[in-house]
């Protein structure tokens, strides 16, 4: 995650200019022997480039890597805001979650952290009036969606790099601040996956562990999510986020009757994914209700199709 420190530095490159290590010190108060280390951090992220001046001086300036964009975006819109003393890496998590109004109880558990401590990474942001309070609920107030766009930038960075030491070719599919849904494009990436900690397939290749084998005309996904399990309806929603065509969706069906996932179980995990529409029309055909719709947010099989499926798998 971007330390306070790194986005001070960034704060004060993002008009453009190059600056020594002494002329950052000045300006962000940090030492230059702790700066050293930070912009090598920027550095090896792809967030700043250096050239070597006489001397060997060091000049750094930042790159156009979308994280200093989003950062640019926030100060050209909300410039008023001192955002490199505001923010912090516990408030970008947490605003990862105010899209909408959440409870401040279903982002700790989100998170694995406290109440209290989602109330503290809030505190800057009921300070200064940017929380739109909504009963027990917070989002962020109309306005602050730059914010909301940096955070996310920021968290996607994170992942990226954790991904693409171990796996160059890995692009993230879908994340959030704990959690990260991944493809790879090489057989080499997808073994280097495969036996490195805290990495899992998922989607269609996780479908082998519940007695349904697909073949897979390319490399499986793989979810990232230390000391949690990869529950089955974890894996309806990995399948659907990477491809919704009528197959996939199909294949859903078919995992859905095959351990018969109960629909709001499978709701309340499709929530975090903006699936809940289409796990929703996922189960009218499931008891029984074939009819097309128009509303529908996915192209549903037929009864015969899904029958001939259930059949070829012997799910029944």
């Amino acid at each position: 995650m971007l330390t306070k420190v790194g986005l001070a530095v960034i704060d004060v490159l993002s008009t453009g200019r190059e600056a020594t290590t002494a002329e950052l010190a000045t300006e962000t108060e940090y030492s230059q022997a702790h700066l050293y280390d930070v912009l090598d951090e920027l550095l090896e992220a792809g967030l700043l480039v250096e050239v070597r001046g006489p001397n060997n001086l060091r000049r750094v300036s930042v790159t156009d890597h979308p994280v200093v964009e989003a950062y640019r975006s926030l100060r050209s819109e909300l410039g008023h805001v001192e955002w490199a003393d505001l923010l912090s890496p516990a408030l970008l998590r947490v605003c990862w979650y105010l899209d909408e109004p959440r409870r401040v109880s279903e982002i700790a558990e989100r998170l694995g952290v406290t109440r209290q401590g989602v109330h503290k990474a809030l505190s800057p942001l009921k300070h200064r009036a940017m929380l739109s309070p909504s009963g027990p609920e917070y989002a962020l107030t109309d306005g602050l969606s730059p914010l909301l766009a940096f955070a996310r930038a920021v968290v996607r960075h994170e992942h990226r790099s954790r991904v693409r030491a171990v796996a160059p070719s890995a692009t993230v599919e879908w994340c959030d601040p704990k959690r990260a849904l991944v493809r790879v494009q090489t057989a080499e990436d997808t073994d280097a996956l495969q036996t490195a900690p805290d990495w899992q397939p998922t989607g269609l290749g996780r479908f082998e562990a519940y007695g349904l084998q697909f073949f897979l005309a390319g490399e499986p996904a793989f979810w990232y999510a230390p000391d949690e399990e990869l529950t089955p309806t974890d894996v309806v929603c990995h399948t659907l986020v990477l491809d919704s065509g009528s197959r996939r969706v199909s294949y859903a069906m078919l995992l859905i009757e095959q351990l018969d996932i109960d629909q709001e179980t499978l709701i309340e995990t499709a929530t975090w994914y903006n699936l809940e529409s289409t796990v929703g029309a996922l189960y009218r055909p499931l008891r029984g209700d074939f009819n097309a719709s128009d509303d529908s947010p996915v192209v549903l099989p037929s009864e015969a199709e899904f029958t001939a499926l259930k059949e070829q798998y012997g799910v029944s």
